[in-house]
């Protein structure tokens, strides 16, 4: 089998050079991942339009990491969990919050908790959440908007949590010190 391209600035395809140009730019470099997605612009393009949108819902960033990092865990993404502790730690998110998340260990509050269960019965149960299920994410103090955000956020994980799967994405040099 033919190994996925990481794609660089050079060897990026037509359609999403522009992308990758602007992500090098605010970043000042090109995160395998998204060396990868360059292949497909739609899929390049899409994911980070979701991880934006994700990124700006109603979710603080310890319920964001929550989120993304239920997620990265219960698909086995060794290239996500690593990615998302370093960017928790860029957003000042407490690092026993993100250890507990990593080593699958209760969360450090009751809604975390809450958080966090709903998330991962979002992935297993694929969105077949009973009522009282619900009630308990509505009686933790979440909303319907975030229920739907959940969806938001899966839907950006499962885009990189299965292309890093498929194309067994290294991790980048500067997220391999939080190696899963």
């Amino acid at each position: 089998m033919k190994p996925f391209t990481i794609h660089d600035l050079d060897s990026v395809p037509a359609g999403s050079k522009a992308t990758l140009e602007g992500v090098n730019k605010q970043f000042g470099m090109i995160p395998n991942l998204l060396g990868v997605l360059a292949e497909a612009p739609g899929i390049l393009n899409s994911y980070l339009h979701l991880h934006q949108q994700f990124s700006n819902s109603s979710f603080n960033a310890e319920e964001l990491t929550v989120v993304w990092q239920t997620i990265n865990v219960e698909h086995e993404c060794t290239y996500c969990v690593p990615a998302h502790t370093g960017i928790a730690h860029a957003m000042k998110v407490d690092p026993e919050l993100t250890e507990a998340l990593r080593n699958k260990q209760p969360m450090p509050s009751e809604k975390l908790q809450v958080l966090h269960d709903t998330t991962l019965l979002m992935v297993r149960e694929r969105g077949n959440l009973t009522e009282e299920q619900m009630t308990r994410f509505f009686d933790a103090g979440f909303s319907h908007q975030q229920l739907l955000e959940i969806v938001l956020g899966l839907s950006q994980k499962v885009i990189s949590n299965y292309v890093n799967h498929l194309a067994k994405t290294p991790v980048d040099d500067v997220y391999k010190k939080f190696a899963w």
